[in-house]
């Protein structure tokens, strides 16, 4: 196959030139970027010095995707919507979108998250890419939504009471490291500012929550199903730690293993005993697991830990497209992570 990554000069560009120049399907990569063109991909990327004959194309997006198997957008939010036009007329055989823009079918929900969506008449394309849980379900998708860092570990945790019967709305607290907020260097994310320190962001009204509610009121079957999303800025670079707090009408006599019959042969999905830790998915697509409850069963916690850059991100966005294609999910992602990391 032959690919194209839009935007591969970024942390998500790179995880994703990584991953797919490891893929056994793949025998071709052309990556784009407008501040990069020119530069070897080893110069702007280190880690992928053994590339370093591969340089950036300045292409514009049309012309990128023009004869390409599967084309990745590794843009910011925003900028997807103004050149997917492009994309879509150039021919390619499949999308994958990373960025927010086409994630959330409710165009009311987008509004209120986003503003108003510049490409409303796209939206229909895409098919939401939450890999370890609609999985078979994208086979034959030719326009894929690749979910939020923190809506993927929010969900994940999410989908393992998606049958209690809660007795109010669900939330989940979350932490994720600095590389989330992407190169650009930022007052929050600049190293003084972010080492030794914990903050809240975004209160009551992360963005994420949109695309969170729209799966999780599917899930219930109920439009007014919510949830709380309650993000944090953690002093670490990868990874997202989330945890889930739930009250249930009823007692659950086993949590745990009901969470692991929810994910029952996802193959990057782990539930494990105790609370799972940041570190041991730092450079996987795994996600971990635990579940703990009460003493009386009417209480839940989900942990839920996965990287950022990749479950979160560039692997999960080719996870998706191998489920697309009908190939191994696992193909290109079995890399284990660094650890002690």
């Amino acid at each position: 196959m032959k690919v194209a990554v839009l935007g591969g000069a970024g942390y998500v560009g790179g995880e994703l030139l990584r991953l797919l120049s490891q893929h056994p399907d793949i025998t071709e990569v052309l990556a784009t970027s407008r501040s990069q063109a020119g530069k070897a991909i080893g110069e702007v990327h280190p880690s992928l010095a053994w590339l370093d004959e591969s340089r950036f194309a300045g292409l514009s997006p049309g012309d990128a995707a023009r004869g390409r198997d599967v084309v990745f957008l590794a843009l910011e939010h925003g900028e997807s919507s103004r050149v997917m036009g492009d994309v879509v007329d150039a021919g390619a055989g499949m999308i994958v979108d990373l960025a927010a823009d086409f994630r959330i079918q409710d165009g009311r929900l987008h509004e209120k998250h986003y503003g108003r969506h510049p490409a409303p008449e796209l939206v229909h394309r895409f098919r939401y890419g939450l890999a370890d849980i609609v999985a078979e379900g994208l086979r034959g998708a030719q326009a894929i939504a690749a979910p939020g860092c923190f809506a993927t570990a929010a969900q994940l945790a999410l989908h393992g009471i998606a049958e209690l019967p809660l007795a109010a709305a669900p939330t989940i607290f979350a932490v994720t490291g600095s590389s989330g907020a992407g190169q650009a260097p930022r007052a929050t994310t600049h190293h003084p500012a972010r080492a030794s320190n914990l903050f809240a962001y975004q209160v009551m009204g992360h963005r994420h929550e949109g695309e969170i509610l729209e799966q999780w009121r599917g899930w219930r079957d109920d439009p007014s199903a919510s949830a709380r999303l309650m993000t944090h800025a953690g002093p670490f670079v990868r990874g997202i730690h989330a945890t889930l707090h739930a009250h249930l009408r009823e007692p659950v006599a086993d949590v745990a293993q009901l969470v692991r019959s929810r994910f029952a042969g996802r193959p990057f999905v782990r539930v494990v005993d105790g609370a799972p830790q940041l570190t041991h998915v730092i450079g996987s697509n795994l996600a971990l697991i635990g579940a703990a409850q009460s003493d009386d069963g009417r209480e839940v916690q989900l942990m839920c830990v996965i990287d950022n850059l990749i479950k979160g991100a560039g692997g999960q966005a080719i996870q998706a497209m191998n489920l697309a294609l009908g190939i191994d999910e696992r193909a290109g992602l079995l890399t284990a992570g660094p650890f002690p990391c």
